[in-house]
């Protein structure tokens, strides 16, 4: 099945054309390990882990390489080891353990490489050298910066007005930079700063070149789909796609360039440290939201739109998790399964919201095996569906309901009522209720949700 994605530098849905059907490569900025990841910057980690699975389900499961970075080299790294006194991989190893113990929560899988800024140094000293040998940095004192001038195809992923590119890029006014647009590749570290030697003295990369020479190490010169957040876009990507053009004689960096959409904490405001209003994933797990329910609800919108964060957007989701696991049960399922509908909704530009409507169908028709193997394939219902519950709904758990009792004391009321044994069917509709489950008798059959 064709694969369609949104392009950012092409502004249209372009077919993924593999450079290598047998390696198919993608690669997502990952954090900048300094403090604890909030929900916002899991929904990369999570809708690309969709990605990458669909990927998978199309070209096979040991074709496709993704690979997900670890920024572990930061003036906010060097601070906060300088505040608490100890060595920056005490800060680095601590916070990349709770980003990975947060994304398990949430279902999503390990990458197949992470590279580590600080493991790849040398790579970055070799591309920077490549630059400035061919005529695109230059070395300035201690520094040395990306000459944007020079790169006559800079701005092609952001398409802003040079002002606006300027003031996007907070450009710093320094003695040591020929033009406004100029950014640091190498700058210089004190002393006490992390610092490794170079050819223009003992410092530290900045941060765009990281994850050019990160990619061209890990994957090669031109990947498949290089992915991200929106904000990220410019300068980040902007700068990567200048530098490594420019290393590369010409070549692309990237083929495809995704970005997702912001998460907003009710309301217009991105979610973000700087603003405060931040909620991460231990949190919500301590509140009782199960992590299958916040993996779909970073999926309940499309990737490149906004996403509200509500208690309301929770609860739905919620129910929605409820429906497919009355249906799904416990066990394998048949793998001849027909999921094409599902597939095709993924494959328009990873349409989740379309995808997730699909399976609701599946759902509707008790069609146990498709909806657990397009579950699969969207990283949800991996959980035994008793266990699940209990998770989510602790009155039933502590009076030992899963929800193959409920759906069998569910099924004594219907046949009660059907024998017109009303007495029954009250006691059995009172006993459920004392657990906080809910019984509704429609035209359509009778139905069950939670108080």
């Amino acid at each position: 099945m064709t694969i369609r994605l949104y392009n950012t530098m092409t502004r249209q849905k372009d077919i993924l054309a593999p450079i290598n059907p047998e390696r198919v490569t993608l690669y997502v900025c990952g954090p900048t390990v300094y403090g604890r990841a909030h929900i916002g910057n899991f929904r990369p980690a999570v809708v690309f882990d969709v990605l990458q699975r669909l990927l998978r389900h199309s070209y096979g499961a040991g074709n496709v390489v993704y690979a997900r970075n670890i920024t572990d080299i930061d003036d906010k790294i060097m601070d906060q080891a300088r505040a608490e006194g100890v060595a920056i991989d005490v800060i680095t190893r601590r916070f990349e353990d709770f980003y990975l113990a947060d994304a398990a929560a949430l279902g999503v899988m390990a990458p197949d490489l992470a590279p580590h800024a600080t493991t790849s140094i040398p790579a970055m000293i070799a591309m920077i050298a490549a630059l400035i040998a061919k005529g695109h940095a230059y070395a300035e004192g201690d520094h040395v910066l990306f000459d944007v001038p020079s790169h006559a195809g800079y701005g092609a992923l952001s398409r802003r007005p040079l002002d606006e590119m300027i003031a996007g890029a907070r450009v710093e006014v320094a003695p040591y930079k020929r033009g406004p647009m100029d950014f640091v590749l190498w700058k210089p570290s004190s002393p006490e700063q992390a610092g490794w030697d170079s050819p223009w003295g003992r410092g530290r990369p900045g941060w765009h070149i990281e994850c050019s020479a990160m990619i061209a190490e890990a994957l090669g010169t031109t990947i498949d789909i290089h992915g991200g957040g929106i904000d990220l876009s410019f300068p980040h990507h902007e700068n990567e796609c200048a530098q490594s053009a420019c290393a590369h004689d010409g070549a692309p960096l990237a083929n495809i360039w995704m970005h997702n959409g912001f998460l907003n904490m009710g309301g217009a405001d991105k979610m973000s440290k700087s603003l405060g209003n931040v909620v991460n994933v231990p949190d919500l797990l301590a509140q009782g939201w199960h992590g299958e329910v916040l993996r779909l609800a970073l999926l309940s919108a499309h990737y490149r739109q906004p996403l509200e964060w509500t208690d309301e957007v929770l609860r739905q989701t919620r129910n929605v998790l409820n429906r497919w696991y009355r249906t799904a049960g416990d066990g394998a399922w048949d793998e001849s399964a027909d999921i094409s509908a599902f597939v095709e909704a993924l494959s328009d530009d990873l349409n989740t919201p379309a995808a997730i409507a699909v399976m609701g169908g599946y759902a509707k028709d008790r069609n146990r095996d498709a909806l657990l193997k397009a579950g699969n394939l969207l990283g949800l219902l991996g959980t035994a569906s008793a266990d699940w519950f209990q998770g989510e709904d602790q009155a039933p758990a502590a009076a030992g309901l899963g929800l193959r009792e409920i759906d069998a004391l569910v099924a004594a009321r219907i046949a009660a009522r059907a024998a017109k044994d009303f007495a029954e069917s009250d006691r059995i509709r009172d006993a459920l209720a004392a657990h906080g489950i809910i019984v509704e008798d429609r035209p359509g059959g009778t139905s069950w949700r939670r108080g």
